[in-house]
């Protein structure tokens, strides 16, 4: 694994987006995640998933059957990620509750309420 800062592994809009949607739903396929993500395109959520299964954060389980199945779910070091993540959309609630405009349109996908 190349050296990578926090910020470069889950501090993109997408990355962080796609761990907060897996740790609600625990194991999704690929349609049901473009499905929860709406606004990504496809080459975006094949890069961004290919970048956090590279770095360790989601797995790629893929069944030997017909038609192929491939399901992606948090993996144990992804799932410590979801605490950070949960503080930072807490934080957003707190200090931009009239500001809409920079909440984080993920943080709904997060257990922070």
């Amino acid at each position: 694994m190349s050296d990578l800062n926090g910020m470069e592994i889950f501090g993109g809009k997408w990355n962080s987006r796609i761990i907060c949607v897996l740790a609600e739903k625990e194991v999704l396929r690929y349609s049901g995640l473009r499905r929860e993500m709406a606004n990504i395109t496809d080459a975006v959520l094949a890069s961004s998933l290919k970048e956090l299964i590279a770095n360790g954060i989601v797995v790629r389980k893929s069944y030997d059957e017909i038609p192929p199945r491939v399901e992606y779910s948090l993996s144990e070091k992804g799932k410590s990620v979801v605490p950070i993540l949960q503080n930072i959309c807490k934080w957003a609630g707190i200090f931009y509750k009239e500001d809409s405009e920079h909440i984080m349109s993920h943080c709904q996908k997060c257990d922070h309420r």
